[in-house]
C-alpha cells in the first residue's frame, strides 16, 4: 500500500510533473487517472507475489487460479480507484447528475480511496483469491 502511494506520488510529480492533460492518440487522460495507468501494472505484479507468497501462502488453489481471480479483484479496485479519482478530483458526471468534483489534490485523494480498496481487496483475496483449506 505505501509501495503504492509512493510510486503514485513520485508518477505524478516527477514523472508526468504535473500536466495538465496527457494526450494519447486514442484517449487524453487527466495526470491523476495517467498516474493511476502507469503504476497499475506495477502495483499488480509487486502485489499478487507479495500476497501468494508472503501474506496468503497457505492457500491450495493452483497458480494460474490464484492470478485469474487476482486479476478479477484488481480489476474491480481499479474501477474504484478510477470512480474514486473521479468524484474527489474531476467530478463525475452521469447524464444530468453531477457527483463529486471537490478538487481535492490527487495524492491524498489516492490515499482516501485505498482505504476503501484495501477492505474491499483483503476480503476478496481472502476468501475468493487465496481461498486455504480451513475455511
Amino acid at each position: 500500500m505505501v509501495f503504492d502511494w509512493v510510486l503514485y506520488f513520485f508518477v505524478y510529480n516527477f514523472v508526468l510533473d504535473k500536466q495538465s492533460d496527457v494526450y494519447l492518440k486514442i484517449v487524453t487522460l487527466s495526470p491523476h487517472i495517467a498516474t493511476l495507468a502507469v503504476t497499475f501494472p506495477i502495483t499488480v505484479l509487486s502485489g499478487f507475489l507479495l500476497q501468494k507468497y508472503v501474506t496468503f501462502s497457505d492457500s491450495y488453489l493452483r497458480g494460474r487460479v490464484q492470478l485469474f481471480r487476482y486479476f478479477l479483484v484488481v480489476i474491480a479496485n481499479l474501477l474504484i480507484n478510477y470512480i474514486g479519482l473521479k468524484i474527489l478530483v474531476d467530478g463525475l458526471r452521469v447524464g444530468e447528475l453531477q457527483v463529486g468534483g471537490f478538487n481535492f489534490y490527487p495524492t491524498p485523494s489516492k490515499m482516501i480511496i485505498t482505504v476503501f480498496t484495501v477492505i474491499f481487496s483483503y476480503l476478496m483475496q481472502k476468501r475468493f483469491t487465496f481461498k486455504s483449506r480451513l475455511e
